[in-house]
């Protein structure tokens, strides 16, 4: 991608600046859990100072997905049931819901890019174990879930604009961050970086949000959200619902060269995505 202006350098800041800040309480959760002496009851008592969080854990721990025989009263017994990393998987995740908002001007189907996203963590952290497993789960996770999220910038900031790279994507048959670029000047790749970058994440998580449509990949991570996106995009959860209109992509060498074999070394997806669904249900949308 090459130069933007400074005029729409300047209205991409100023949107990324609307957007809220990413909770604290979750930078701290993900500060324990990169600790190896992290202890269940450090996460417990981090979540517990955030009800938001702490209602929709509880609502999920007692669903009736997980059909537990008594009910769960507290974060500290729902940890026994869950297990430390789908704790903190949960409260990253209902963290990103509450900035999403249920309706934009520019038409973009924010429950579909939701559990698209869910979807996407959820591949992504799947392909690092049996691909490249010297990854941090978590850093797999948070780069599938936030990937997308220049798409609600623009979404929310710039949605005229949006509509309309999303209707040349449709229309044209070419994909949407290629119709971005036409008609913003940008995609959604370079303004999501900003975003993360304004959120503080690590360095690396940015770039690999910055460049994960393109080709080589910049780290072992990108790579493994490159191949998560197909997926998703294979399996009906690409953010918009579209199949790609770039045809057939190349794989990085340590994926093979056969898409639908990685698919198949994954297994059964239905739990995935019936995950994925569960978690935007009960987070919901403001």
């Amino acid at each position: 991608m090459g130069q933007i202006s400074v005029e729409l350098s300047k209205r991409l800041s100023n949107a990324v600046d609307r957007m809220p800040a990413f909770p604290k309480s979750v930078q701290r959760i993900l500060e324990l859990t990169r600790d190896i002496n992290c202890r269940p009851k450090d996460l417990v008592a981090v979540i517990e100072k955030d009800p938001v969080i702490t209602i929709k854990v509880l609502k999920i721990v007692n669903s009736a997905y997980y059909g537990l025989p008594k009910k769960i009263t507290s974060i500290n017994q729902s940890v026994v049931y869950l297990g430390v990393n789908t704790l903190k998987n949960l409260a990253l995740s209902f963290s990103t819901m509450g900035m999403l908002p249920a309706r934009n001007a520019a038409g973009f189907d924010v429950q579909h890019y939701l559990v698209s996203s869910l979807v996407t963590a959820n591949l992504t952290r799947m392909l690092a174990a049996r691909y490249a497993n010297e990854l941090d789960p978590t850093d797999c996770y948070i780069a599938g879930l936030l990937h997308d999220f220049g798409k609600v910038v623009f979404a929310l900031y710039m949605a005229p604009e949006f509509r309309q790279a999303m209707e040349m994507s449709s229309t044209e048959n070419i994909s949407l961050h290629k119709a971005e670029e036409a008609v913003i000047g940008t995609d959604h790749t370079f303004v999501g970086a900003m975003l993360v970058k304004r959120w503080q994440f690590p360095e690396y998580l940015v770039e690999c949000i910055d460049h994960h449509h393109a080709v080589p990949h910049v780290s072992v991570l990108a790579e493994c959200l490159f191949v998560a996106d197909l997926i998703a995009e294979k399996l009906g959860y690409d953010s918009l619902g579209n199949v790609s209109a770039d045809g057939p992509q190349a794989l990085p060498a340590r994926f093979g060269t056969d898409l639908d074999a990685v698919v198949a070394e994954l297994g059964d997806m239905n739990k995935l995505i019936d995950d994925a669904r569960m978690f935007a249900q009960t987070g919901g949308l403001k």
